[in-house]
């Protein structure tokens, strides 16, 4: 049977650090290619002139979730991406770029605070298949002075596969020569 199990798993060391560092966006429309083996993506390929969308988060203001849905009378199984991120302030040009991000279909790259063997971010890779779609969001003043003034919003997504890792990189995320993309735009 093509489902037998493979391996158990002892307790880690516990050196894990939870929350993402930034986030990186791409349209799902310009992925022409990605491959991915026993959970790692080894390449992705987006056109030539299409690039990635940088937005770095501040220390606790962003998450990742991998929410796995399972029918035993039906005998399916499917998997829901999340990601939720928190912007400070509140300015045009965010409100004017949420509303393209509502528009869209998006491939998310989650960078964690996580290291790897290597002492690298770990890279998490959501929407592959069917693309991330932002499905709630706030703007808020807050009330205090001390409160948050700023965005909080969710981009879902439903997977035929959990979240996967991306390949190591060596000095900066998708350095790798198998990603092809025009570049990482930061603002």
């Amino acid at each position: 049977m093509a489902c037998n199990l493979t391996k158990g798993r002892s307790i880690l060391c516990r050196s894990g650090i939870g929350g993402i560092k930034a986030i990186y966006i791409a349209q799902h429309d310009e992925l022409t290619s990605y491959t991915a083996a026993s959970g790692s993506v080894t390449d992705f390929d987006l056109g030539s002139g299409d690039d990635l969308y940088k937005y770095t988060l501040k220390r606790g203001t962003g998450s990742v979730t991998d929410t796995i849905n399972a029918s035993s009378e039906n005998g399916s199984i499917f998997f829901t991406h999340s990601v939720n991120v928190k912007l400070h302030n509140l300015t045009a040009a965010d409100q004017n770029e949420i509303k393209l991000l509502g528009q869209q279909r998006m491939v998310i790259f989650a960078e964690l605070n996580q290291l790897n063997a290597a002492g690298k971010n770990v890279i998490v890779a959501c929407g592959l298949d069917n693309g991330m779609e932002l499905s709630a969001g706030t703007a808020s003043s807050g009330a205090g002075l001390a409160d948050a003034v700023g965005y909080d919003f969710t981009f879902e997504s439903q997977e035929p596969n959990p979240m996967q890792t991306v390949a190591d990189y060596t000095t900066l995320p998708f350095d790798n020569g198998a990603f092809t993309f025009n570049a990482t735009v930061t603002s």
